[in-house]
């Protein structure tokens, strides 16, 4: 039951973030704001994916998974340094995906 609320807490940070990115410039939106879109939504479909492979298959999953969540962490740090977006909102965001972070290490943890 685990993955499937890490499903959900993934799909939340992804609507803040569509949300966060319509009010960048356009040039930022094509670059950091995409990017961030693009790295969530693989996000999304890795959690999809390990949740459905057999137990033995999960954990190359999870592995990219956590990597692609430590990218978007990065593209979260870029929005906040260049002040693209709100502090206070960066930083729920960024606490979403730790929490996401533990999530996922506690799902390869049991499948490792």
């Amino acid at each position: 039951m685990a993955e499937i609320s890490v499903i959900l807490r993934v799909q939340e940070v992804y609507l803040v973030i569509c949300k966060l990115n319509e009010k960048l410039p356009s040039l930022k939106k094509q670059t950091v704001g995409r990017r961030s879109e693009d790295s969530l939504l693989q996000l999304l479909e890795l959690c999809i994916t390990a949740k459905h492979a057999p137990s033995a298959h999960k954990a190359p999953y999870l592995i990219k998974a956590i990597a692609l969540l430590e990218t978007t962490q990065f593209h979260i740090r870029i929005m906040l340094d260049q002040k693209l977006a709100n502090e206070t909102t960066c930083f729920q965001i960024q606490a979403k995906l730790s929490e996401i972070g533990r999530m996922l290490g506690g799902w390869y943890k049991s499948v490792k």
